[in-house]
Formats: C-alpha cells, sequence, structure tokens
C-alpha cells in the first residue's frame, strides 16, 4: 500500500507551492489530499488545472484525493437542492481529470441544518436511500465520461451506514466508477464494537473492503463524559486494530492509498511514526 497526508495543504490549489510540496516529501508521503470549497469550483479554469499539473510534474507526489465541500444533500426532498449539489459534483468531476487525480471524493449530505456530519433521524428512512440511488446515478455516468472514479465517504451519523447498506447503494448504482472510502472509523457506533474493533473491522472489510479503494487512516477511543464520547485519535495511539486494518486494505489494494487526515501539523509525524512501525511489523510493504 502507498501512505499519504491530508491536512499538509490548505486553500485554493492555484496557491500550492515547492515548499509545501517538500515538507510533505520530508514526511516519506508519496501522496496528498486536498478539499476545496464546492463553492468555488465555477472559478476554476481549465487553463488553473494546466498549470497545476506543470507545477506538480516535477514534485514527484500523487494526488492520492480530490475533494470539494459543500452543504448541500444529495437525498433531500426538495429537487432544487439535489441539484445544486449535482451541478457542483459535476463540475468537480471535471476538475478532478483535469488534475489527474486518483480519486474524487464526494459525500452524501444531511438533512440536519447543522452540517453534512451531523445527525438527523430522517436520514436513515428508506425513502431517502432511494433518493440517494436515484441522485447518484447521472453523477457516476458523468464520472463515467470523464474518466473519474468517485468515492462516497460513509459515516454512522449518515444516510451512508451500516457498512452493508453502503454496498447496497453503490451496487444498486451499478457504476463501477462509484466507490467507497474505507474509513473504518467513521462506522463505529457502540462501546462494546471499540474495545472490541478487531471483530468489528473484519466486519467492515467483509462487507465493503473490495468496494473501497482508498483508506482513511485514523483512530479511536473512549473519552470521560456523562454519555457515551467515541473521539478520533492519532493512529496507533487508541483502540482501533490498526495492524489488522493496514493488512485487510493491502491486501485487498496493494497500491491503493491510506490517507492519514484530521491531524494538526504537529500530530502528523507520530501519526505517520506509528503508522511506519506497525506496517513494518505486520509484513506490509508501505511504498
Amino acid at each position: 500500500m502507498k501512505l499519504g497526508i491530508v491536512g499538509m495543504l490548505q486553500g485554493d490549489f492555484r496557491t500550492f507551492n515547492k515548499s509545501q510540496m517538500q515538507a510533505i516529501r520530508d514526511l516519506k508521503f508519496t501522496g496528498f489530499g486536498f478539499h476545496l470549497n464546492g463553492d468555488d469550483v465555477f472559478n476554476i479554469t481549465a487553463q488553473d488545472c494546466k498549470t497545476y499539473r506543470q507545477f506538480m510534474a516535477e514534485e514527484a507526489l500523487d494526488l492520492a484525493q480530490f475533494a470539494i465541500t459543500y452543504n448541500e444533500c444529495l437525498f433531500h426532498p426538495g429537487k432544487a437542492e439535489r441539484d445544486g449539489a449535482m451541478v457542483k459534483i459535476n463540475r468537480g468531476t471535471e476538475i478532478a481529470t483535469q488534475l489527474g487525480a486518483q480519486a474524487f471524493l464526494i459525500r452524501p449530505g444531511g438533512l440536519n441544518p447543522a452540517g453534512p456530519w451531523t445527525p438527523h433521524r430522517d436520514n436513515h428512512l428508506p425513502e431517502n436511500t432511494y433518493r440517494l440511488i436515484e441522485t447518484l446515478k447521472p453523477i457516476a455516468r458523468k464520472a463515467e465520461l470523464e474518466g473519474v472514479i468517485l468515492v462516497m465517504e460513509t459515516h454512522v451519523v449518515s444516510i451512508m451506514d451500516p457498512p452493508d447498506k453502503c454496498r447496497q447503494i453503490v451496487e444498486s448504482v451499478g457504476s463501477d466508477n462509484l466507490r467507497l472510502v474505507m474509513d473504518a472509523v467513521n462506522h463505529f457506533p457502540s462501546l462494546k464494537q471499540v474495545y472490541n474493533s478487531t471483530d468489528f473491522l473484519n466486519h467492515i472489510f467483509d462487507s465493503i473492503g473490495d468496494l473501497a479503494p482508498l483508506a482513511h487512516i485514523k483512530d479511536l477511543k473512549i473519552s470521560n463524559g456523562l454519555v457515551l464520547h467515541i473521539d478520533q485519535e492519532v493512529p496507533g495511539e487508541g483502540e482501533l486494530d490498526l495492524a489488522l486494518m493496514l493488512k485487510r486494505f493491502d491486501i485487498l489494494h496493494p497500491n491503493g492509498y491510506g490517507l492519514i487526515e484530521h491531524l494538526s501539523l504537529s500530530q502528523i509525524p507520530l501519526a505517520n511514526a506509528n503508522i511506519r512501525r506497525i506496517a513494518a511489523e505486520s509484513g506490509i510493504d508501505i511504498h
């Protein structure tokens, strides 16, 4: 498998510079990901993308994941909102191919006005699953035309959970250009599963591992509180059976990227060292 980073590049890709790329290479990452504000996609030109490709040609780094952010929901009851998200995603798809991205990360959105990764009881209604599938079909066709691999984010509070439901959604869309992200930490719903992460990790991989060619490498912990708090942790410092996570992903996708994310710049070196140590102890080649 390959190892990359999300979070060392902020803002518009038109501002990236050589010192940023050197900082990524100094940690021996071979690829990276970044997010672009979805409202900015209409300001990006073909020349902007060409300039980026010319700049990156000398940097020896892969764009493993390109993503755009947006608050629209792909299964919202209102057609205008769904169409608004689709327009942004389709333009993002065009940019992804012009940038040479290996994967274009998209999100399903949600019905809580507080944001796409916040809970709402109606996120899980069967009719919304049907609506999401119908919205994704033309998005996937656009990806086929552009030669782009879409990877859908998943999360326990979202419509994209549990793992077997995620598989059903992808298979119902019926396109090889729509895949999933192996973000296992996002699927853990309970204390017992966190404390017995090996079994639940195996369940996640058995359900969707072959459909998830890109991984987000995180860890999780139980935090103190009067109600249950499952929080993210620096990889290798928490409860997740990270050795199993790396092994199963590497078997399925030996040339796929695992991306470290959601860490401060000061935490990234420790996460990087932990992952490489655990991989070496498990006989996994990070190349």
